[in-house]
Order: C-alpha cells, then sequence, then structure tokens
C-alpha cells in the first residue's frame, strides 16, 4: 500500500494534482491523504467568528475538505484507493513534515503554484519549500499538464553524483507505472568532457538501467547551450511527459526551477517534475 500526501488550498491547481495522482497510481493500492494547512485568519473564520462570516458567506475551510475528498471518492473507480481528509492550522513545513513522518508517506503531489502564487514564477513558495526542505519524494504538477501516465521521462544529469538503490528504486517505480521509457540528457557547455567520476557515475547508470529496462532508455548530450534552453529545447522535440530530477543537486534544480520565469521556461506550464529525495 502506498501513503500518498496531497496538500491542497481548494485552487484549480492543487485538485488538478490530486486527479493527476489517483490516474498515475491507478493500477496500485493507495492511501491518498488530503491536507489543508490553514492559517489563524482560517481558524478565526472556521469557528465561526462573526466579523469573518459577515464578509465571507463561502463554506469553511474543514466542510470545504470534506466536500473535496467526498466527491473525489465519488468519482474514484479505483478498489484499492482509500481517501482520507487532513485539517490543521500551524506553519506550512512543519505540519507537511509532521504527516510525512506520522502516515509513512512515500510521495508528495501538490500543484506548482497555490492561490496566492506569483504569475510570473514557475514554482510557488510551497513546493518550493517541500522540495527543497522535506526529505520525501516529491511529485509537483503545472495546472496545464495532461492528466495521463507518463510514457517519455526526460532525466536531465550532470553526472556528478552516484546513484544509490533508493534513488534507482524511484526511477525504477516511476518507470513501472505506465510502461515508461528513461531520456536521460547531459548538457556540455565550452566542449567540456566528463570528469573520470562522472564517467563512472554514467557507466553504472547505464549498466542498471540495460539489466533492468533494455531498450527503454536513451543518452543525449547537447552541446553549447544553457541548462534551461538545452532542457527546453529537448523536451519540445522528444514531447516529454514528465522529468525526473534528484533532490541532492539542489544547485541544478535550482538553475531549472527556482532562477527562472514563466516566459522564459514555458514548458513547466505543462510538464510534471518528479523530485527524488534518497
Amino acid at each position: 500500500m502506498k501513503n500518498i500526501l496531497v496538500p491542497t488550498d481548494f485552487s484549480e491547481n492543487s485538485i488538478n494534482a490530486l486527479k493527476y495522482a489517483r490516474e498515475l497510481y491507478s493500477d496500485i493500492s493507495c492511501n491518498f491523504y488530503v491536507l489543508y494547512v490553514g492559517t489563524i485568519l482560517d481558524q478565526n473564520k472556521d469557528v465561526g467568528n462573526p466579523i469573518d462570516l459577515e464578509n465571507d458567506e463561502g463554506p469553511n475551510t474543514k466542510d470545504q475538505l470534506i466536500d473535496l475528498v467526498d466527491e473525489t471518492r465519488n468519482q474514484n473507480t479505483t478498489i484499492g484507493h482509500h481517501f482520507y481528509a487532513l485539517h490543521e492550522y500551524g506553519f506550512f513545513v512543519p505540519t507537511i513534515k509532521k504527516y510525512v513522518e506520522g502516515h509513512r508517506i512515500d510521495l508528495i503531489v501538490m500543484g506548482t503554484k497555490g492561490a496566492s502564487g506569483l504569475k510570473e514564477k514557475v514554482v510557488g513558495s510551497h513546493a518550493g519549500d517541500v522540495i527543497t526542505k522535506i526529505q520525501c519524494n516529491t511529485l509537483v504538477i503545472p495546472n496545464k499538464a495532461p492528466i495521463k501516465k507518463p510514457i517519455e521521462i526526460a532525466f536531465p544529469s550532470d553526472f556528478n553524483m552516484f546513484y544509490s538503490h533508493p534513488i534507482l528504486r524511484s526511477m525504477t517505480e516511476l518507470l513501472e507505472l505506465g510502461n515508461g521509457s528513461l531520456r536521460i540528457m547531459n548538457v556540455v557547455q565550452n566542449g567540456d568532457e566528463l570528469t573520470t567520476e562522472q564517467e563512472a557515475n554514467k557507466e553504472f547508470l547505464l549498466d542498471f538501467l540495460e539489466v533492468s529496462f533494455p531498450n527503454r532508455y536513451s543518452v543525449h548530450s547537447l552541446s553549447n547551450q544553457s541548462v534551461k534552453s538545452a532542457i527546453q529545447c529537448f523536451v519540445e522535440s522528444r514531447d516529454v511527459d514528465m522529468m525526473v530530477m534528484v533532490a541532492k543537486n539542489l544547485n541544478f534544480i535550482q538553475q531549472i526551477l527556482f532562477d527562472s520565469l514563466v516566459e522564459q521556461i514555458s514548458f513547466h506550464t505543462k510538464i510534471p517534475f518528479f523530485v527524488i529525495h534518497k
């Protein structure tokens, strides 16, 4: 049984992330924990503060969460899927950490940005905090991502890390979900060659893939481009369905996501990215 945590703020993006998770794991038994983390302002409204209610006639967040989970449960057609509502007031990251540990969460699935996300940024603050501060595999879903299992999976890598068993296990699980293929891409700048250590890491990864997924992987080297431009070109030319990154390489992730604007890295309006924390 896989335990999946889905933070929500009832935005369209967060609801689409829940739908994507259901489809992605449609063949696997899962517990989906749908979590709303409220602020003190939410708490005032939810307990019936007359001042707040005077200006807000909508349902409180507890009712919204229950309605969302009930609706999701009614729409679900997978026998092995179970849905649970979690509601708490507090700070976002500590609350996420508490439930990751307490419910033995295997994966966090969330939207790129919530209702209050800055439109010009690729990744909102909550998604960015989860990726960088919480040691749990995280799948981040843009609002325009098609709800389907990934077939073409891009893995940008500079081969600067050893691919440990937990990393390879996460890749294996992902590839098995939709019978997908892994497209490894490496950006070579200014004619640089891989170091001895990079070559060893690359060889180890390819040996594993050849044994585990023969004919379902390929390696692509792109030169004389910035990392972001190279990935943009590669994703568009290969019709990529998902991108995978390893959280240990935070500098690399920061180049791709956190230092980027939407108009400069447009593929992230529709391509989910899976961040491995191991």
